[in-house]
């Protein structure tokens, strides 16, 4: 150490412990390995404990379980020996009919056909109500509790029947498994139990059973089919026999020969009508001459008569006689020649009229029966089409009925088995080398983790690097921790081996503060720390006894006059001791006593009823400070804990230098920080930071061995 770096004057740039570096976001892989290998040990320790925990479980504890699976392939059946695909489908083959055949095999109806079959109820690997208590169980622990508060004991209630399979069932599925090979129709029926035999009866049997349970459907669906067929196929031709009866009975009441004897008639009734048109025109035409003859006639016109009439003995008639001069012998041969001619035109009239009348009722007479057997047409060939759909409907469920009935004999499964399970040679659990390795594995992880986890979690000081990182001060020592029981021993120890660790540590911090401002030395020097037993007034007794060993005059004050631990170092009785001196009751020279084995004066503390923190900011006080620097080459104070009263705080305003104590591996970061804050808040400045009572076995098993106690062949301890 050089006297620069304990400059008092020159205050130290303090750290933010809570400010974070680049650095900290970073993993120091060495430092990491370098925690690793310091807890070597007790991860090998973990390792070992998880390896004897690991043999212990694989060999004594774990219950070996035998493994053994069948295989079973689908069959994708598109094809049937018999159409009949609405009573017996065959499998697909997609990736929905093969979840679903897992499934299938899965289901607790065909698991309880396996237990059933090989009564497993009976088993007490499946039916935990079968199994022996153990000597530890909740249930036992329960019973125990109850009888020592002196409750009566629980009634058990018997399980049902039906819970008890259901309990099988459900322990029956954890041991098995159904697993589909990839791109395949092919299934795994694995199961583990704790027999190598039952395994294999339980993967051989379950697999049947699936196969078996196939036919069964497919025979109950056929026999269900024919039976309902069987029954539709008899309404359906009790309903065809309704149908042909109702259609042959109304043909039989009609009249109606047949359609074409319709066609027929409607033919006729059309000649009818084309013959009524020609006599309407004979009609008109008979008419037309009658009117003509009486008009001519009632004219004279004789020649318009001859030329109407059409008739040759009226036309010789005329012809004969002359226009002019008509004798009344040919008016009367005209006359009754015209009455003939016009009596025959009537009577021609009248037989033309009556047959359009004729005709015309016998087309009304006939289209009505058109009409009328029309009707009875569509009626019967509505009866005939019921009885033809009918007929067609009986005889397809018949063709069914006796496809289902051929069926019944032929029926095949959609799986078969593909290999049984065979009994395994030995057990496919524990895997006892698989769980001593994760033994080994596990059990390197936990320690490492825990030593990690300890690292990490660490919140006190274990090296002079890591307490100026984290303070912003500067460490002037290391004391280790001095090997005696008693305090009294500290001194004798240190007086009789002055050539030991914890002595030099005492000259390097002694050096360290005489050097810390080589132009004004400090001469009252305070010692504190941040909570109790952390080594401070050991470090002051040391300190002391050194400075005296330079032929210097040294005075030990105590200043924590709460606790008065000097009592515990030194038998001063019937003395007064610093509040006596500051209230003017005594003298110096009469309250100091000199201690041999230090070979120092020591003014001890005083219970008092006066705050102590008053006392000590009084100017009293500031002028027994300046007093004492006439008489004494050095004055050490020690002073209570910074955290616990105000003192210290209050003391130091006044000192030439502050040594602060942090005990190592005990004070937490936190203390530290905040009983330096609280100096620094008073402008009490620190001249350095001692880490006090290090323990060089533990520094070794921290990995600090590098950095402590490698001088250990200058020391005799």
């Amino acid at each position: 150490m050089t006297s620069q770096s304990f400059q008092l004057g020159k205050h130290p740039t303090r750290l933010d412990a809570h400010q974070p570096t680049p650095d900290d976001d970073e993993i120091d892989l060495t430092q990491l390995t370098r925690t690793l290998w310091r807890g070597k040990f007790f991860i090998i320790l973990t390792t070992l404990i998880a390896l004897v925990i690991g043999g212990w479980y694989a060999y004594s504890v774990a219950v070996p379980l035998y493994t053994s699976t069948a295989t079973v392939a689908m069959e994708s059946r598109e094809e049937q020996m018999v159409d009949i695909t609405s009573v017996m489908t065959g499998l697909s083959g997609d990736q929905a009919s093969i979840n679903t055949e897992v499934e299938v095999f899965k289901s607790r109806g065909l698991i309880e056909k396996l237990v059933v079959q090989l009564s497993l109820v009976e088993d007490p690997e499946f039916n935990p109500h079968l199994r022996s208590e153990p000597r530890l169980s909740v249930s036992r622990f329960v019973e125990w509790v109850r009888e020592i508060i002196g409750l009566p004991p629980e009634l058990k209630e018997e399980p049902s029947p039906r819970r008890v399979m259901d309990t099988v069932i459900d322990n029956v599925l954890e041991a098995i498994s159904i697993n589909n090979i990839r791109q395949s129709l092919v299934f795994r029926v694995t199961a583990v139990t704790e027999q190598a035999e039952k395994s294999a009866l339980i993967a051989n049997s379950l697999a049947e059973l699936y196969i078996q349970d196939q036919l069964e459907i497919k025979f109950a669906a056929t026999e269900k089919a024919t039976v309902w067929l069987t029954d539709r196929v008899s309404q359906l031709q009790v309903q065809l026999e309704a149908a042909e009866a109702a259609a042959k009975e109304f043909n039989a009441q009609t009249e109606l020969v047949s359609p074409e004897a319709l066609i027929v008639l409607n033919r006729r009734i059309k000649e009818l009508r084309d013959r009524l048109r020609e006599t309407r025109e004979d009609e008109a035409v008979a008419l037309a001459r009658l009117n003509a003859l009486i008009d001519a006639k009632e004219a004279g016109d004789f020649e318009r008569l001859a030329e109407i009439s059409i008739d040759p003995a009226l036309t010789n008639i005329l012809d004969e006689a002359n226009a002019s001069n008509v004798s009344p012998a040919d008016s009367a041969l005209i006359e009754n020649r015209y009455q003939q001619v016009l009596a025959r035109a009537r009577l021609e009239a009248e037989r033309v009229s009556n047959q359009v009348a004729t005709l015309q009722a016998t087309i009304s007479d006939q289209e009505a029966r058109a009409a009328r057997q029309s009707a009875d047409l569509v009626t019967l060939q509505q009866l005939q089409r019921e009885a033809e759909a009918s007929r067609l409907i009986y005889e397809f469920f018949l063709g069914r009925l006796k496809e289902t009935s051929v069926q019944q004999g032929i029926q095949q499964a959609d799986s078969r088995l593909l290999s049984q399970a065979v009994v395994p040679l030995g057990p496919t659990s524990p895997k006892k080398p698989l769980i001593l390795a994760l033994s080994l594995v596990l059990g390197g992880l936990l320690g490492s983790a825990i030593v990690l986890g300890r690292e990490f979690a660490q919140n006190t000081f274990r090296d002079s690097t890591e307490l100026e990182g984290k303070t912003g001060h500067t460490v002037i020592g290391q004391i280790p921790a001095i090997p005696a029981r008693r305090r009294k021993n500290v001194l004798k120890y240190l007086t009789d081996r002055p050539t030991s660790a914890a002595a030099e540590a005492i000259r390097n911090l002694r050096t360290s503060i005489l050097l810390s401002d080589i132009d004004n030395p400090p001469q009252i020097i305070m010692s504190t720390s941040s909570i109790p037993g952390e080594g401070k007034t050991t470090q002051s007794l040391a300190l002391a006894q050194n400075l005296t060993g330079l032929g210097k005059k040294v005075l030990l004050i105590e200043g924590d006059i709460r606790k008065r631990v000097f009592a515990e170092y030194f038998d001063i009785q019937d003395k007064k001791g610093l509040i006596a001196v500051l209230s003017g009751e005594a003298k110096l020279e009469e309250a100091v006593s000199h201690e041999p084995t230090l070979n120092a004066d020591i003014l001890i503390g005083e219970k008092t009823e006066t705050n102590a923190a008053d006392i000590f900011s009084s100017e009293r006080f500031t002028r027994f400070l300046e007093d004492l620097r006439s008489k004494y080459d050095y004055v050490i104070i020690d002073t209570p804990p910074v955290l616990a009263v105000p003192d210290a705080r209050v003391i130091g305003r006044s000192m030439d230098a502050v040594i602060y104590t942090v005990k190592w591996d005990s004070t937490s970061q936190r203390q530290v920080r905040e009983g330096l804050k609280s100096l620094e808040n008073v402008q009490v400045r620190v001249t350095g930071l001692v880490l006090s009572q290090i323990n060089a076995k533990g520094m070794k098993k921290y990995g600090y061995g590098e950095t402590y106690g490698a001088y250990g062949d200058y020391h005799n301890n």
